[in-house]
This record gives structure tokens, sequence and C-alpha cells, in this order.
């Protein structure tokens, strides 16, 4: 095992630097020498105004500095729902012919069992003309990062590791013991079965409430009111329907099925889980068009604000935005559609096809209060109203306007 004092002696190269490398190579920082390394040329250029303890680089050259490289690289789907190593193909083919001998390369991202030894060495092998296990080693530390989670940052969660041998295990335990608390795996395949499930074990619980949620809004039951009573049992689970969006939640799943199809397994729980949650945007359309119907209004050209674009609540990123899916479900209609989020500038706003709106700049006939950032908390609930025409429709996602749900006000909630 390397030993403590030639550990603070190492190089570490970042690959990648959204919003898993970026902070990654911010807390190894404050310990190593750290090279930021993304193919982004303005990227570099912008974040060099703010982390001057970062060596940033778009110049692969750079790499070969590097005694640990860490690749942090994003793991779409196609629009197939098939995984999308695209990201881990190229980044692994710069890291190969960059790559100094005896250097350790460990994956962050979300994969499938079997990427890292199966396609990152692979490419690795071929593009360095090193062999795995006596030339270089590779290991896998799947990133847990949650965007605006303040509570679980790197430093207060704890780190799987994993490396192709033992004595490699424990290096990168060193390693990123010196910024968290790290769990070792017996091998690579197992950390990266545990961050994928990880996801789809949230995916799941959703989908459970949402389809709960169906099923008691069709019997005109509330559904939080049945988890309330239901939550007072001690071993009750307690998880609430939603949206699901983002890079990890409706993505992840797809790469375990992927697997799962290619050694003959179909899995049902897992597709299931996926087709309810990706079939809410609709019946949040369908609440809109039903509510707008049911008080006398003109579907057509009514018009609709929708608050909260992003994925989830005081997060400006837009990537698997279900809001999409709600717009595109109410254009079928030739619905007026407008957004406001206070987290997103205007041109962000215009890629949903939609109109840009300041708070409350015109009569709308319904709300739809799709993420419930903290900034909505502060707007009472007379003003949306002082803003709507007559018969006012709101559909409150989150239930954070739960004051509206009163005689004069169409309101339905998740």
């Amino acid at each position: 095992m390397v030993s403590k004092i030639k550990l603070k002696d190492k190089v570490i190269c970042v690959v990648g630097l959204g919003y898993v490398g970026l902070p990654l190579a911010e807390a190894f920082s404050d310990h190593f020498k750290v090279i930021g390394f993304d193919i982004n040329n303005e990227k570099i250029k912008d974040l060099k105004l703010k982390y001057n303890k970062i060596d940033l680089t778009s110049n692969p050259l750079k790499i070969r500095l590097a005694d640990f490289v860490i690749i942090a690289v994003p793991t779409p789907v196609t629009k197939f729902k098939e995984p999308d190593l695209s990201y881990i193909y190229s980044s692994s083919e710069i890291v190969g012919e960059n790559l100094k001998k005896n250097a350790i390369v460990l994956l962050e991202s979300t994969v499938y069992p079997g990427v890292t030894e199966e396609v990152i060495a692979t490419i690795i092998e071929k593009k360095s003309g090193l062999k795995l296990g006596k030339d270089f080693k590779i290991g896998y530390s799947p990133e847990r990062i949650n965007p605006g989670d303040y509570k679980h940052q790197i430093n207060k969660i704890i780190k799987v590791v994993s490396g192709i041998d033992n004595q490699t295990t424990d290096t990168i335990a060193e390693l990123y013991g010196t910024i968290t608390n790290v769990y070792k795996t017996k091998d690579i395949k197992t950390a990266e079965a545990a961050k994928v499930i990880e996801n789809i074990q949230r995916d799941l619980n959703i989908a459970l409430m949402n389809e709960l949620t169906l099923i008691f809004h069709k019997m005109g039951l509330n559904i939080n009111e049945i988890l309330d009573a239901a939550a007072t049992k001690w071993n009750f689970h307690r998880y609430s329907p939603g949206l699901v969006g983002g890079h990890c939640i409706p993505v992840d799943p797809y790469y375990l099925v992927y697997k799962a199809k290619e050694i003959g397994y179909h899995p049902q729980v897992i597709l299931s889980g996926r087709s309810t949650n990706d079939y809410m945007p609709i019946y949040i359309a369908n609440l809109i068009i039903k509510g707008l119907n049911n008080v006398g209004k003109t579907i057509k050209n009514s018009k609709v604000v929708i608050m909260g674009l992003t994925y989830k609540e005081n997060v400006a990123d837009t990537r698997e935005s279900p809001v999409r899916k709600i717009i595109s479900e109410l254009k079928e209609y030739g619905v007026d559609i407008y957004g406001y989020d206070p987290l997103l500038k205007t041109n962000e706003i215009k890629e949903f096809f939609i109109k840009p709106i300041t708070k409350f700049s015109i009569k709308a006939d319904c709300f739809v209060i799709a993420v419930m950032h903290d900034g909505f908390k502060k707007i009472k609930a007379n003003q949306l109203l002082s803003s709507m025409n007559k018969n006012p429709v709101i559909i409150d996602v989150r239930g954070g306007f739960s004051s509206l749900n009163k005689d004069g006000v169409y309101y339905r909630r998740l």
C-alpha cells in the first residue's frame, strides 16, 4: 500500500469538470496537486476566474503528470433508452493516449457492472500500449453528488471505493479517505452495481407513490391524508408522489436493464416503475385541461403559467426536466403557455418553446406549480389569485400552495 507520506506527493487529474468532477477536484486540491481537465475551452476559461487552486486545462498532455486519473463524465441514454457510453469512450481514449506508467485510473460515472474493467481498461490498454495490472491499475468510486443538497456534500458522505486488486483498493481508499469517509467493496463490479441500484430504488419508491396517487384520485381520496395515516405505523416508510426528472433517476435504471437483457433476463419491476413515472407529466397535463374545462374556460388560448421549469427544486438545471412533456401535451390543445423560474435566464426559458415572464406580469387562467423552489415559498397565496382571471385553476404538484384549496378555486395536487 502507498504510504501516507508518499501519497501526499501524488498528482491527481480529474477528467470532466461538470457537477461531479469540479467539486471533487476542489476537495482534493486542499490536499494534493490537482489538474482539472475538460475539452471545453470556454468552460476552462470561466473556471479559471474562480478556482485558482486547481491547474485547469484543456491540454490533454497534462494528464501525463497524474498518478491518479479520475474520469467523471456524463452517462446519459440514447433516444432508444439504451446506455450512451460515448463520453466514456472518448475520455478513455484521451486518458489512454496520455497515461503515465503505474498510474491508477478511476471512474466516478454511473454505469452498469462491467464497464470499468471491460470497456475503460480495454480502451486504455489499446491506446496506451500499457498492460492492466502490470503497467497501470483501475478502480471505481461512484459519485454521490446531489445538486442543491448542502447537507450531503463530499466531506459529509461515505464514498464507496474499489480497485482491480486489494492493494489498489487500499490505495484508493486512502486517497478518498483524505476528503471523506470510505467503504471498500470486494470488487469493482459490486461497486458499480451498488451505485446503479441507489437511484433505481428511489425511482421505484416514487413510482409506487405515483401509482397510488392515480388510484386514489379516481376514488376521490387524498393521497397525502392517506400517507399521513399510514405513516403512524412504526415500520411504514413515507415517500411522496411527484415528477421525476434530472440526469440520474430517469436514466440510471436503463443501464441495469440493458445489462440484464444482455444476460438473458427481462426486468419487469424496474421498467414498470419507469413507465409509471414517465406517465406523470401527461397526468399533470390532463389535470390542467380538465380543470380549465370544469370551470367553463375555453381551453384553446387559455393562459397557463408554469412556475418552476428545472428538474428539481433550487437547482438551475433543466436536463431531463419533466416539465417539457407537460408543455408538449398542453400544446396539443392550443394552450397559451408561459414560464416563470427565478433560477433560469430568459433564453433558458425560451428553450422550452414557451413565453418567459416575470412573476405576475400577465393575467393567467391557470397556475401550475411544477417545482417548489424556496423562492416560491415567499409568495403569498393571494398574490397568485390577484394575478388570475375569474374561475382560477391551480395545479399544485408538491402542495406548496395548499391554502388555495378553498371555495372559488379549482385546486388539485398530487
